[in-house]
């Protein structure tokens, strides 16, 4: 029946608005129904965003039957149907803080002149549940279904070891509804795939037997895409034995139905919850301002991945349980909550091409390409690591596949997996080369039981040579500005003069302006990363990197130099670092400079001595020597000696004990003096062993601003935790100085 005013709408909106509810309505049911969505999180609240935005220009379309009006999705066949006694709403979201603020004004103007407060709490990606206690014992559990109509999983949330059967503690209600989610926690979740992975692994060399002996093949084990949906299908066993086995946990938020009781305040609820055996949440604030709401926002933002669950967003309500039920709620939301939004993490994208890189250690890493960039975390992809082939393999992605693409934080992008409902049969199997593509060498294990392929070609393969020329002008080398990655590239691959000014890095600290001037490289387009024609000629179009249009240095020649004569003067770990041994990275090399406190010992220590250094262990030592028994590597040493490198710390042999030494330091959050690896450094060079975990052997943790969780383990283990200034007492007067102020500060606040 059409509502007044439709057929005032014009026909092409009409026809995107039953479009989009259509849409929405399958990716609905494919997410709270068969636990397999085909899109992400982001593309749904995309699509739902467009609907929203017709709907609010043409009223007339919006219907009970509309997507906007409804929450969830349906209960699942082959479970009982349950009526919840209190309807579960789902929340409104804030995308940006212009949507926040504008729920914050209109709260304070429903409750103009009322004190009231905002309760901050992490929104958990999770299944929403509702449990019932009837005088405290568990009668029912139902998923939240519709709103109104969920799924029966009573017998499966018993197996749930941390939601009590029955409630303890006095004051127990006649009736209560318990809302919250049911997790699978990050780790959990790795090991549950990598477990379906190696079970698949096992099946594909028995479907090869199967398949000479004319047997059909098993099928394939599904993995799971994220946690949300590995909770999701564990807690939907018809067998309640499976879902006991997956490590399931739960966290209350929220309060439905209920008699004999009250409360005053949504925090104060917690505090009730608690009591009476349920698990709740460990990281709410109740705060006054929305500038403190922000604050949270932003500090769980950072600290995101340090959560032992996977969060989307925070949800930000209003305290006060009697000014909720004065702001009331819409047919799906409350008027008195929102969910913040964080960028989404997690995204699809349609894989084009599996190609592979050489690293600077020879490594063959498969990386997707994707056929259009993609915005993940806040920024633009269409690269991401496969890690190796047999990774690949194990997630069952193939050309053609739409493929789900995670980016959390800083970590490098990575396919999880293929969304496999969406396959038309052109998809193929990827098979991993067996040459280097850049030098044509074979590639190989380069040990037993080495799962990676290499590139054995080091000395002259050119994919390795410019990575180890990059690496090296990096921060966790030498931090030599001027030398990235498209100048390493210029400098080992240029297109004129033929021969490369920079063969290996023992060319690095004798090059001059007369060798940087000629070099020559192709000019290439920023979207395609296809070299540019000349519009004349029709050929490759190329430019000098080094000079200008008259054959002058230009400041990226001038910067070059002055930094790499600068460099000739770093800590030594640096230069361990900067000549890419396999498995010596920044800890080791700092271990080794600790140890042995010049470059010539290290490499005349034996194996034995290099092992039995703390941090070093038999792999890393038996490498190192491998390393140096290469002629080409020695002749690297000798050009950086002759250029002037300093290959030992001040003081050498002679050097008496350094005041820090014996001291483990754990650096977090953001230092007012120092960069995080600027404080490393200082720490390193004065002796002490900088960590990355918290633990009872820890001597000191430096904290700055938004520390994280290992500012809370810390206190938790009642660590000594020092500020910007405790640091600098740290590092100028030693660790004695150190405890006596924060023993003074600790008297001036009592």
């Amino acid at each position: 029946m059409a509502v007044e005013g439709w057929e005032d709408v014009p026909a092409e909106v009409r026809r995107r608005h039953a479009e989009l509810a259509a849409e929405i309505e399958e990716h609905r049911a494919r997410y709270y129904e068969q636990d397999a969505p085909i899109v992400s999180d982001a593309e749904f609240d995309r699509l739902m965003r467009e609907l929203e935005g017709i709907e609010a220009g043409h009223p007339a379309l919006v219907t009970p039957d509309s997507p906007t009006q409804k929450v969830g999705g349906a209960a699942a066949e082959g479970f009982a149907k349950v009526e919840h006694r209190e309807r579960l709403l789902s929340l409104d979201n804030a995308m940006d803080d212009e949507e926040l603020s504008a729920w914050a004004d209109r709260v304070a103007r429903e409750l103009d002149g009322l004190e009231y407060h905002y309760l901050c709490e992490l929104k958990v990606d999770g299944l929403a549940v509702n449990l019932t206690y009837e005088h405290g014992r568990l009668v029912q559990a139902a998923t939240r279904g519709t709103g109104r109509i969920g799924e029966d999983i009573t017998t499966n949330i018993r197996t749930i070891k941390e939601i009590p059967h029955q409630l303890k503690g006095d004051n127990i209600p006649e009736l209560v509804e318990i809302r919250g989610e049911v997790y699978l926690p990050v780790e959990a979740f790795a090991e549950l795939n990598a477990s379906f992975a190696a079970e698949n692994e096992r099946r594909r060399a028995e479907n090869e037997e199967r398949a000479q002996e004319g047997k059909r093949p098993k099928a394939m084990v599904k993995l799971f895409a994220n946690p949300r949906n590995a909770a999701a299908g564990s807690l939907r066993q018809k067998d309640p034995t499976v879902t006991a086995s997956r490590p399931l946990h739960m966290v209350v938020h929220g309060i439905g139905a209920r008699v004999g009781f009250d409360i005053d305040c949504q925090s104060h609820a917690y505090q009730l919850l608690e009591g009476w055996g349920l698990p709740t949440a460990k990281h709410n604030r109740v705060v006054a301002t929305l500038d403190e709401v922000r604050q949270f926002i932003k500090q769980y933002g950072e600290q995101r991945h340090s959560v032992e669950h996977e969060i989307d967003g925070v949800v930000v309500k209003v305290d006060e349980i009697a000014l909720q039920g004065r702001l009331g709620a819409t047919s799906k939301s409350p008027r008195w909550a929102i969910a913040w939004k964080y960028p989404p993490e997690e995204v699809t994208g349609k894989l084009a091409s599996i190609q592979v890189g050489i690293g600077r250690t020879g490594r063959a890493t498969p990386f997707a390409v994707l056929a259009e960039p993609v915005k993940v975390a806040g920024s633009m992809v269409q690269y991401a690591t496969l890690h190796n082939q047999q990774v690949v393999k194990a997630k069952g992605v193939l050309l053609g596949d739409t493929v789900v693409l995670r980016k959390a934080g800083d970590v490098i992008p990575e396919i999880l997996g293929p969304v496999e409902d969406l396959r038309d049969g052109s998809e193929r199997e990827f098979v991993m080369p067996r040459e280097c593509h850049e030098c044509g060498t074979e590639l190989r294990p380069m040990s037993e039981g080495d799962i990676d392929l290499r590139c054995p070609n080091a000395q002259y393969c050119p994919a390795q040579v410019r990575e180890r020329i990059a690496y090296l002008g990096g921060r966790e080398s030498l931090d030599i500005e001027g030398l990235g990655y498209v100048a390493a590239t210029a400098l080992t691959q240029p297109l004129e003069p033929a021969e490369p000014p920079v063969k290996n890095e023992g060319d690095i600290f004798g090059l001059t302006m007369e060798q940087l001037l000629p070099i020559k490289v192709l000019v290439r387009d920023q979207k395609t990363g296809m070299p540019k024609l000349d519009d004349k000629t029709g050929k490759e179009k190329a430019v000098t990197f080094f000079a200008n249009l008259k054959g002058e240095p230009k400041k990226t020649a001038t910067l070059l130099l002055e930094n790499l004569d600068k460099a000739r003067d770093r800590p030594l770990w640096r230069y361990i670092n900067g000549l890419s041994i396999r498995h010596v990275g920044p800890v080791a090399a700092q271990a080794l400079a600790r140890e042995f406190r010049d470059l010539d010992r290290i490499f005349a220590a034996t194996e034995e001595e290099l092992a039995a250094s703390e941090g070093v262990g038999p792999i890393i030592a038996r490498s190192i020597k491998e390393w140096y028994e290469e002629e080409w590597h020695r002749e690297i040493l000798r050009k950086w000696r002759e250029a002037g490198v300093r290959f030992a710390e001040e003081g050498g042999e002679e050097e008496g004990p350094r005041p820090l030494e014996g001291l483990t330091v754990v650096v977090t959050g953001t230092l007012t003096g120092h960069t995080r690896d600027g404080a490393k450094e200082a720490l390193t060079s004065r002796g002490a062993k900088v960590t990355g975990s918290v633990s009872k052997k820890t001597d000191f943790v430096v904290v700055g601003d938004n520390p994280g969780s290992k500012y809370d383990k810390a206190v938790q283990l009642g660590l000594a935790v020092l500020d910007d200034a405790g640091f600098a007492v740290l590092l100028d007067q030693g660790a004695e100085a150190a405890r006596t102020h924060l023993g003074l500060d600790q008297v001036a606040e009592a």
